[in-house]
Order: C-alpha cells, then structure tokens, then sequence
C-alpha cells in the first residue's frame, strides 16, 4: 500500500520496504518509545521533540545504540537509507501502520 502524499515513496526505498519499516518503528521501536512513539522507556519520538535534534545524529543513534541504556544498535537490520527514511519520517509525523 502507498502512503499518502505527505509520506510520498522515497526514490531509495520502494514502498513495499517502507510498510516493513513503518512497521518496524510501530512495533519494535514501539515497545520502549511507546506504541504511539509518545515515549515510554525511551524518550517520544514525535515531531515536537525531534525538531531540534540533527537528522544525522538520530541516524547514527540508530545504527548504533546507545551505549549504557536500552536502545539497542539496529545497523544489521537497517541500512544507513532506511534509518535515514525513518528519522525523516519521525520529524515530519510518523504514519501509521498499513
């Protein structure tokens, strides 16, 4: 399924591969920041919080983890696009699950 026009296909990541990772996010990312990313365990990972913070260091943050705490590094999951796909999705809004 497409996403709406404020969630357009990205020209690196076919739309099949963005319904895994929107799903990824929900579910798995969900379980420690939230089902609706508004926090938990780990901070919210809603627009208003993430304004701020530098695209590429949310990328890294999840490549790598962070050391010391719950969040684990996903870079054998994720390849450097996606996680990037997923922190410009975050900043904007994330989309629900299809």
């Amino acid at each position: 399924m497409a996403f709406s026009s404020a969630f357009a296909a990205s020209p690196r990541i076919n739309p099949e591969r963005q319904n895994e990772l929107v799903h990824l996010v929900r579910q798995d990312c969900g379980s420690c920041h939230g089902m609706l990313l508004r926090g938990g365990l780990g901070p919210a990972l809603t627009p208003e919080t993430l304004k701020d913070k530098p695209a590429d260091s949310l990328v890294s943050t999840i490549l790598h983890g962070r050391p010391g705490t719950a969040m684990p590094p996903w870079k054998n999951l994720l390849s450097e696009s996606e996680a990037d796909w997923i922190v410009d999705r975050l900043q904007k809004g994330f989309p629900d699950a299809r």
